[in-house]
Order: C-alpha cells, then sequence, then structure tokens
C-alpha cells in the first residue's frame, strides 16, 4: 500500500512557492481546516478575498486534480482531529498534569480488573506449553518485551514477536497447547489481529489486554479490558502506557501467586545468580 502525504503536508510544502493569492487561500485553509473542508468554493473565496479561479488553480498547485479533490482530501485532514491542527489551552498546574492523569488512568481502569476477567486468563497462561506475547508499534512492541520479562523470571516459558511476519509465522506453528497474548492500547492492530486469528485457526488459545468492542478484542477468547482517557493536549505522553504496564503486573502477580512454588524458586535462583553478578543490595528491584 502506497502512502501519500497529507494535504496539510503539501500546502506547507507548497507555500513557498505559491502566488501572493494563493499564499491567502493556504492561510485560510491552514487556519480553519473544517470551514475550508465544507464551504463552496465561493464562500472560500469571499473570506480569502480572492476570485473563484484563484481558489481552482490553488488546488492544482499543491497537487489536487480540482477543487473538489481538494476539499475530499481536508475533509480526511479534519477526521484525524482538530487538536493537532489548533493550539489547545491547559492549565499548567504541577508537571503539566502528568502525575494526575496517569492516577485518573490507573484509578479508572483498577475497576475493570475484576476477578472474573483476570481468574479465566491466568488459568489460561498457567496450563500453556509456551506463551507468545504480540505486540506492534511504539508502545506495544515494548509492553510486549515487558510481559516476556515478567513471565519468564516466574519460570513461565514466554516469547514477545513485534515482527509482523514473525508474528505469522510463529502464529502458525502453534497448537492447543499453546496462549498467544495479545498487546494493544487502542484495539486497531492488524498485524496482531491476522496473527491471532492465525493462531485460533490452529487451536491455540488467544487472550489480550485491549479495549473492549475492537476488532481486535473480537478475536480473542479472553480479555483484559483497558479505557485509554485521551485529552486534546496532544504534547503529553498517554497516560494509557501505565495502565497497560499495571494490566501486565495484574497478570505476572496472579500466575506467580497460582504457582507460588515454582515461581519461587525461579525468582531464587535468579536472585542468587544476580547477586553473585553486582553484589547489590538485598532490597533492589529484581533483575535490574
Amino acid at each position: 500500500m502506497s502512502h501519500e502525504p497529507d494535504i496539510v503536508s503539501k500546502i506547507n510544502a507548497h507555500y513557498g512557492q505559491l502566488r501572493d493569492a494563493e499564499q491567502k487561500i493556504a492561510r485560510l485553509v491552514t487556519d480553519d481546516i473544517s470551514f475550508a473542508a465544507h464551504a463552496s468554493i465561493s464562500e472560500l473565496a469571499s473570506k480569502a478575498g480572492v476570485s473563484e479561479a484563484t481558489i481552482t488553480r490553488f488546488a492544482k498547485a499543491v497537487g489536487c486534480k480540482n477543487v473538489r479533490d481538494l476539499k475530499l482530501r481536508l475533509a480526511q485532514a479534519v477526521a484525524i482531529g482538530q487538536r493537532f491542527y489548533t493550539e489547545v489551552k491547559v492549565e499548567p498546574g504541577a508537571n503539566y498534569g502528568v502525575y494526575d492523569e496517569i492516577k485518573a488512568a490507573l484509578d479508572h481502569n483498577a475497576r475493570l480488573i475484576t476477578e472474573a476477567v483476570i481468574e479465566p486468563a491466568v488459568e489460561a497462561l498457567a496450563r500453556a506449553r509456551q506463551i507468545l506475547i504480540f505486540g506492534v508499534g511504539g508502545g506495544s512492541t515494548v509492553f510486549a518485551q515487558e510481559c516476556q520479562h515478567r513471565f519468564f523470571r516466574l519460570g513461565f516459558p514466554a516469547t514477545s514477536y513485534s515482527d509482523p511476519m514473525l508474528m505469522r509465522m510463529a502464529a502458525s506453528t502453534i497448537d492447543s497447547n499453546d496462549v498467544v497474548l495479545c498487546l494493544s492500547m487502542g484495539g486497531y492492530s492488524p498485524d496482531v489481529q491476522e496473527a491471532a486469528e492465525i493462531a485460533r485457526e490452529y487451536g491455540a488459545t488467544t487472550l489480550g489486554v485491549t479495549v473492549a468492542d475492537s476488532p481486535l478484542a473480537r478475536v480473542l477468547h479472553h480479555l483484559v479490558p483497558m479505557e485509554p482517557l485521551e485529552t486534546d493536549y496532544i504534547f503529553k505522553p498517554t497516560a494509557a502506557r501505565y495502565v497497560m504496564l499495571a494490566a501486565i503486573d495484574v497478570l505476572a502477580t496472579e500466575l506467580a501467586v497460582k504457582q507460588k512454588r515454582k515461581s519461587r524458586e525461579a525468582l531464587r535462583r535468579l536472585k542468587h545468580t544476580l547477586d553473585s553478578h553486582k553484589h547489590g543490595e538485598d532490597r533492589l528491584p529484581l533483575g535490574d
């Protein structure tokens, strides 16, 4: 699938080569994309103080076939959200409210993690011959690795995958003795979804941490739900990252408690090996 730069990027890139009248239109469009997407050609011309013919020339100058094509691309630009084009006022507060938003997100999502949700997921993980963890992108790749690190130290064979081709290959080699754990903060992850579907075809149990009623959630046997609480302030990293980490910690803790003897022995060996290597204090985080 080819990727074509969005119309806003094209307008910004061509701005220096536009005529004065066309630059007026460019400023009008980028200042109020929603208006430009829905206004008629005469309304655009009137508000920019130019002729309708200039609107047509502007459309072609920024790579569009005609004004209709321009308006279609502007409508697509509007769809990603006005907050990415205009300044959103935010109360500065302490640390821009980072800690407050993390706490609010964790408190909100804690009520979703019930015994009815966790018990079947942990039961499936505990009896798995191997656990495959799928996650892609800038967030879930790291979460998949983190989940592997939480599980293997408890004595459970776990492997994380973030390469789409490798996920599909791994999913093709498993059977009913195995479990696939899918991670996605939004639930719209075609690569993970398709790999999970392949795993199901071969009899594996699929579970995941993601948004309920999302495309990914619909292919899972067991869902650990999460609800991101996103704001219009786009410059702050999403607090949903901490929600995902908390869900992973809950699964790891429940898994360890379910098989205490096995987990304790694995942790003891890990502690012995690391202390012999690092000679650190007794209460340092295990494995860091």
